[in-house]
């Protein structure tokens, strides 16, 4: 995952996956940082941690 600050926008680039079964087994996770991660950005001197899940609903079988 590369973050970064631009023209006052967090900015996120993560690599997509092959799509998986979530937990749940309702969504399939494309994308994901694997739980909260710290970043490289910091705000106000605080770093910055994101949480990302990039999903998409199963079909109905």
């Amino acid at each position: 995952m590369h973050v970064k600050i631009e023209d006052n926008e967090l900015v996120i680039r993560i690599e997509l996956q092959e799509p998986r079964p979530s937990s749940s087994g309702k969504t399939l996770i494309v994308a994901s940082t694997g739980g909260n991660q710290r970043t490289n950005v910091e705000i106000d001197g605080q770093s910055v941690f994101i949480g990302l899940n990039a999903y998409i609903k199963k079909q109905a079988d």
